[in-house]
């Protein structure tokens, strides 16, 4: 798992590279059917990404969510497969705050047992897996990726593009906490790495927003729970849409209490 990590590492930061290329011009910005943007840098991401998995074993299927019409006649016999975002938190992109990430993670029988994150802007990596733990990467820095006991008041991630009203209820309830806005799925990334305590999140995410990440948390010692506290799971329904959730970091946190 170690040797996948450093070449599904590589891909990512390549996929960084066509990214950045995009976003240090002027570049073009097109509404998707759900109203989400979609910009070339999603599309080169994609391409890159996509071509490079394939090299590394085309015999493993790729889900992306620039190629998410597979449907599910097929994907309902997949064992084993990649999960990719190439470019999560394309509005970020576009309001150029560098708070968007490449996401690829492997999934088997519906768990993310590898996941790569990577942040171009700020050339953070990071790394989590089954049997490899979790790492991070900035520059030429690296380390240990682990999550931090809560205290309080807790600090709580929230979307700086999607906050709704059902998140600002389950907050009131938690009593005293400090909020931290970010973007993309650097909020687990933040969670993993001990900066960030819960992302509570009540809005529409898709199956690849969160899987990449989600194999970090775990295996930086944190978790993803569906509402009913069960680990959340990918590929076992038609809708690639996820449930509620709750990112975790100190698996101790009454997270269900303020429900």
């Amino acid at each position: 798992m170690k040797k996948l990590a450093e070449q599904i590492s590589l891909i990512a930061r390549l996929a960084g590279d066509e990214i950045m290329a995009v976003y240090q011009q002027d570049f073009s910005v097109i509404e998707k059917a759900d109203n989400s943007p979609l910009t070339q840098a999603d599309l080169a991401a994609h391409l890159c990404i996509v071509r490079m998995l394939q090299e590394l074993d085309s015999e493993i299927p790729i889900l992306s969510e620039e190629s998410a019409s597979i449907d599910w006649s097929v994907r309902k016999h997949w064992a084993k497969y990649w999960l990719v975002d190439p470019l999560d938190g394309t509005r970020e992109f576009v309001k150029k705050n560098g708070e968007f990430t490449v996401n690829i993670a492997l999934i088997e029988n519906g768990e993310p047992v590898l996941g790569v994150v990577y942040a171009p802007v700020i050339d953070w990596l990071l790394v989590g897996g089954r049997d490899i733990g979790a790492y991070w990467q900035i520059e030429k820095k690296s380390g240990i990726a682990k999550i931090s006991p809560a205290s309080m008041p807790l600090k709580v991630a929230a979307s700086r593009s999607h906050r709704d009203e059902k998140t600002q209820a389950y907050l009131d309830k938690i009593g005293a906490f400090n909020t931290v806005a970010l973007g993309s799925s650097l909020k687990f990334c933040k969670i993993a790495t001990g900066e960030i305590d819960l992302y509570p999140r009540f809005g529409l995410t898709s199956e690849w927003d969160t899987a990449a990440a989600q194999a970090v948390l775990e295996a930086a010692g944190g978790g993803v729970f569906t509402l009913d506290g069960k680990p959340m799971r990918y590929n076992h329904k038609d809708s690639l849409l996820n449930p509620h959730f709750m990112a975790v970091g100190d698996l101790n946190i009454p997270w269900q209490d303020w429900l």
